[in-house]
């Protein structure tokens, strides 16, 4: 056998997902949080009301 053919194709991809999903989640938190320390008037300036945050 030779080497391309021995190895697996993905060997790390469920730590990449794990990851992935990692940093999603604290993006959405990050936003969540900028979000929430805003005022009514900035937060219709950008099209959202306070229920939407």
């Amino acid at each position: 056998m030779e080497f391309n053919e021995n190895r697996s194709a993905r060997p790390f991809i469920g730590f990449v997902l794990i990851w992935r999903a990692f940093k999603q989640w604290r993006h959405r938190q990050q936003t969540r949080r900028i979000l929430r320390a805003m005022s009514d008037e900035q937060l219709r300036d950008v099209g959202l009301t306070r229920y939407d945050a």
